[in-house]
């Protein structure tokens, strides 16, 4: 299968196309290497897969993995609807994982305008690309966000989403519903997958994992939300993988309305009090952290809980990783990577 995955120096966007190039599909990988946080650490997560920083560098220029024989990689911006039009009709994908987007709950507050351009134009180009060069399979990322205010436990796809509390989250529910349009309006295969809060090595420095694992190690406080008062449904990143590369293998067949769009939760069911969290991190760095406690943030949640069992019953997708071993993994990681 030749799969073209967007996002590709991203946590999730990294990880997943080291999974399909090690079950030998095709791979093009997409990336635009934006500033949002450090460009080192995904010029870092190419590199790991054999993509030569000074080549990556270099806009719209297709460059060859050199640990992956199936891997080719292009800096390019889902805005640049001539680009990726011309990508399509080159490549002729089999299907499309659509894990590219402008992340960050917090920082839609600052700069809403990265997210209306990435989440929803940028969107909207892979529907039009996808419409005009026909694929088996779209796959694209939704959140957990798109629950906002429902106070239903676990949440479940069937529950109300329409009262976001962040503008992340509204892009994110928008996604889901040009999707739903485009497949019913073109046929087009879709399926959006719900990401419960995602850890792992090689994990983005804004997510609180390594936000805790720095500021304990470095011995500076650690800022808690809510006073520690809040529980996340945390998954580990190879669990994830699995799920999604699961997913992309296997497109949805059409519903009641004949339409071939779906929705699922993908995440590890099991909800984290953040004060555990944090104990399993300081279990595996060695130490105690300096603790800040801090009122509730804007655009935050009190609790993420994924009812996955559609996501089981359809493709025997569980969760396997326990969370100190996980932690134990991402602490060793990052203890590497920072030392490099």
């Amino acid at each position: 299968m030749k799969v073209l995955v967007t996002g590709a120096a991203g946590f999730i966007g990294f990880h997943t196309i080291n999974r399909l190039a090690a079950r030998s599909d095709e791979v093009v990988g997409l990336d635009n290497i934006n500033d949002y946080y450090a460009v080192e650490l995904k010029y870092a997560r190419l590199e790991a897969a054999g993509i030569a920083r000074e080549e990556a560098q270099q806009p719209q220029r297709m460059v060859q993995s050199r640990v992956w024989p199936g891997y080719r990689f292009v800096r390019a911006d889902l805005t640049d609807k001539a680009f990726l039009d011309a990508l399509f009709a080159a490549e002729e994908f089999d299907a499309v994982i659509n894990l590219a987007a402008q992340a960050g709950v917090r920082y839609s507050i600052e700069n809403p305008y990265a997210y209306i351009q990435s989440n929803i134009n940028g969107f909207l180009n892979i529907l039009e690309a996808c419409r005009h060069y026909p694929v088996q399979h779209l796959v694209y990322a939704s959140s957990s966000s798109v629950y906002g205010l429902n106070d239903k436990i676990p949440y479940a796809e069937s529950d109300m989403t329409d009262r976001p509390v962040s503008l992340y989250a509204a892009t994110k529910k928008s996604n889901e519903l040009m999707a739903h349009a485009y497949s019913k309006l073109y046929g087009i295969p879709a399926t959006g997958l719900r990401f419960f809060t995602v850890y792992g090595p090689w994990g983005r420095p804004d997510m609180s994992p390594s936000l805790f694992l720095s500021a304990i190690l470095e011995g500076r406080p650690i800022r808690i939300f809510n006073h520690g008062d809040m529980y996340r449904d945390f998954t580990y990143i190879d669990d994830i993988v699995t799920g999604v590369c699961a997913v992309v293998d296997r497109a949805p067949a059409a519903n009641a309305d004949g339409v071939r769009a779906a929705v699922y939760n993908i995440g590890n069911s099991e909800p984290v009090a953040l004060m555990d969290f944090i104990g399993a991190i300081e279990r595996a760095a060695g130490c105690e952290a300096v603790k800040e406690f801090l009122p509730m943030q804007p655009g935050d949640v009190y609790r993420t809980y994924a009812d996955t069992s559609a996501l089981e019953r359809d493709f025997g997708y569980r969760p396997s990783t326990p969370l100190q071993e996980g932690i134990n993994r991402f602490c060793s990681w990052y203890q590497h990577y920072t030392q490099r």
